[in-house]
């Protein structure tokens, strides 16, 4: 009888877990949205507008007294909405790991971020502090979001597939800012034919940018499932008491000096990550402000970026099947490098190098994302899988802080944008150096989880 049970068991546990997958690639799905049409395309330069029409004759807006050149302001509202995630994301993802509980906190973060971004349809004239405040609580809200939905990821594909179902999740996410990107090119250009005005295009696309994150987000919350703490190994700490936010992310980095080489493996995603986000938030305000493009040629770029994005994500998880992940990364961590460097070049007004340089944003964006939130799940202790996913979430889509707050203070005092994306290349060349440093192997073996035979 035992026998003949065990392949039936084994079967449906296999088959719980891919239909756990296809939820949870959804997620991604649903939330992408807002990366790509908000942060990436609208809200930067739109944000930006709106601070210049209330600066005043020199051209600073006054957020609580304290001047502020309006071209900074958008970069500034991203790296506050870190500090307010690092505050959020390690009390949550402790209350995750102790109670097992995180399909209502992840539903809490969606839509608490689903409705600010909504909200950007009122967001006119001059009401920049507005914006501010929106961009805040929505940044916030998707980082305390993804650093859940990551989590789920070593619970649900056993290690040699991880490097696989991390590539398809992002795939699946720029898949549907490709998709949302084509509706929002078609409403801005021809904004006349729906009765709008070009702001009220851009409010528009904001908002719906919400709205499908909210409806979306509906199917993993159905497909995941809450799995108690003590299942998942001897990380976990039933009874433990949560921590202030701060404190808390102390007591989880004081835990990881436990694990050396996995906070040498966090410390370079950490570094090299930052750039990697804070191109993404503030190249549409290279283009428009540096580059002299317009709205339309920027969203064509980024859509060019999304499409190439699910091919390059897919592509670089096979390429991680005959390399490893690590060598894979260290490989599109030179290609950013060379990107940025070309980007310091290219001449305004002209949009067809700035189309190649999307291009080649686009080919190692998805694969040195997904590869990376592969290789760290298999660093992270069981048990621990949310608490560690806050620390890695905190520079993750747009969440950094360093980055935009260096852009924000390179332009600040050069008044170039040429000077200010330049000077992310250092992100990208200290973090291949640390990751390079990085055995991989021994600090898979060391988190105590088992080695896959090509890593």
């Amino acid at each position: 009888m035992e026998t003949g049970t065990v392949p039936v068991e084994v079967a449906e546990e296999a088959a719980g877990l891919r239909r756990e997958q296809r939820g949870w690639y959804f997620y991604d799905w649903a939330c992408s949205v807002y990366s790509t049409t908000v942060l990436t395309v609208f809200l930067g330069p739109y944000l930006t507008a709106v601070a210049e029409h209330a600066a005043d004759a020199g051209g600073y807006v006054h957020p609580l007294g304290l001047p502020v050149r309006a071209g900074s302001f958008f970069a500034y509202a991203v790296s506050l909405s870190v500090i307010v995630a690092v505050v959020v994301m390690p009390l949550v993802g402790s209350a995750a790991d102790r109670t097992g509980r995180k399909k209502p906190l992840l539903a809490a973060a969606a839509y608490t971020g689903a409705a600010a971004t909504t909200g950007m349809f009122f967001l006119d004239g001059d009401r920049y502090l507005l914006g501010g405040a929106l961009l805040v609580v929505a940044n916030a809200a998707q980082s305390v979001g993804m650093m859940l939905y990551n989590s789920y990821l070593p619970q649900i594909a056993p290690p040699e597939e991880r490097d696989a179902v991390s590539s398809r999740g992002w795939a699946f996410g720029y898949a549907a800012g490709s998709l949302v990107l084509v509706a929002n090119l078609v409403l801005y250009s021809a904004h006349d034919s729906f009765g709008l005005s070009q702001t009220a295009a851009v409010r528009v696309c904001l908002a719906s940018a919400g709205l499908w994150w909210g409806a979306f987000t509906l199917i993993p919350l159905r497909r995941l499932r809450d799995r108690h703490a003590r299942e998942e190994g001897a990380g976990a700490r039933e009874g433990a008491t949560t921590a202030p936010g701060l404190r808390q992310l102390v007591t989880t980095v004081r835990d990881m000096r436990r694990y050396p080489l996995t906070l040498g493996f966090l410390l370079a995603y950490l570094i090299y990550n930052d750039g990697i986000q804070t191109v993404i938030s503030q190249a549409s305000v290279y283009g428009s402000e540096e580059l002299g493009l317009g709205q339309s040629t920027l969203i064509a770029a980024v859509l060019l970026v999304q499409v190439l994005a699910v091919a390059g994500a897919l592509a670089m998880g096979r390429l991680a099947r005959t390399y490893g992940a690590k060598r894979t990364i260290l490989g599109s961590l030179v290609a950013w490098t060379v990107t940025l460097g070309a980007g310091y070049f290219l001449p305004a007004g002209v949009p067809v190098y700035f189309f190649v340089l999307a291009a080649g944003i686009g080919l190692v964006l998805g694969g040195s994302q997904a590869l990376s939130r592969s290789l760290f799940s298999h660093l992270v202790p069981p048990g621990k899988e949310a608490e560690y996913f806050s620390a890695y979430e905190m520079s993750d889509r747009g969440m950094s802080w360093l980055g935009p707050l260096l852009f924000g203070i390179t332009y600040q005092v050069t008044g170039s944008y040429r000077s200010a994306i330049i000077s992310l290349v250092i992100f990208f060349v200290i973090g291949f150096f640390l990751l390079a440093r990085v055995p991989v192997r021994r600090a898979i073996g060391e988190a105590g989880n088992p080695v896959p035979e090509r890593i």
